[in-house]
């Protein structure tokens, strides 16, 4: 009995900064789209627009969706939905400056990231940054009544904030949040220690401010082998874990690592 075809995986960037995002072909006998098509596909928060970008087929395995799951291209955009992504962004421009002036009004101690409407035009979301808790009832009713839609307001960290905007870190490559990182995992001064380095914390910290990623996936595996990643010998002595991004060192990927490193 022979295995059916595996479902074909198509690469395609949401925005223009952020990782590349691996998807399904709802149609297993359309012709997979080219890269540059701008595609519609279906995520966990609904429907978006998005641009085919070239994949590594070297990754599929360890990046392919389970075949459940919703992430899905549905099919090539048409003109009119480039158009109506296109008010899109104009709306969510002027939600931001809308709700900039609502936050200085009312001095409220919360820093506005970004605004992203969804696709079908069923809400806005406003990402925000803040020391603490924020009381934001009434700037909801507000932006509600303005826009006449529904509004989500979601709190994000720093780091997540430097990760939504993008950069290019001290290393002269782009972020790593923005590049391969999946999660972001806890980072302390000791991990600087161990690898001989400065402890000038303008040196350790990223764009976001915290302590660098790479301190913690560059840490010397049990070897003592710089940029270690996974031991050479069995088994995997990175602290992220195995292909969690061990292995970029300052002289480029692939110096001694899991080989997981997107650059």
């Amino acid at each position: 009995m022979s295995t059916p075809p595996r479902v074909p995986l198509v690469a395609v960037k949401l925005t223009p900064v952020g990782r590349v995002g691996t998807y399904l072909l709802a149609d297993q006998r359309a012709q997979p789209p080219l890269t540059g098509d701008r595609v519609i596909v279906q995520t966990e928060g609904g429907p978006a627009v998005g641009t085919v970008v070239r994949g590594i087929p070297q990754l599929d395995a360890r990046r392919r969706p389970a075949d459940d799951s919703p992430q899905r291209v549905v099919r090539v955009a048409t003109k009119e939905d480039i158009v109506a992504r296109l008010t899109h962004q104009h709306r969510e421009q002027e939600a931001y400056r809308v709700a900039l002036l609502k936050i200085r009004e009312r001095s409220l101690g919360m820093k506005l990231s970004r605004v992203e409407q969804a696709f079908d035009g069923s809400k806005l979301v406003f990402y925000f940054t803040a020391d603490g808790r924020v009381d934001f009832r009434e700037l909801v009713r507000e932006l509600a009544a303005e826009f006449r839609t529904r509004i989500e307001m979601r709190q994000i960290g720093v780091r997540d904030e430097a990760k939504m905007y993008g950069g290019y870190g001290t290393c002269g490559r782009p972020l790593c949040c923005t590049t391969f990182l999946q999660t972001f995992e806890p980072v302390s001064i000791k991990m600087a220690k161990q690898q001989g380095l400065s402890l000038n914390p303008s040196k350790l910290s990223g764009l976001c401010g915290r302590l660098k990623c790479c301190l913690r996936y560059e840490l010397p595996n049990a070897k003592g082998v710089a940029h270690g990643g996974c031991g050479s010998e069995g088994g995997c002595d990175n602290p992220s874990g195995c292909g969690s991004g061990g292995g970029c060192g300052s002289d480029g990927c692939g110096s001694g690592g899991c080989g997981s490193c997107a650059h």
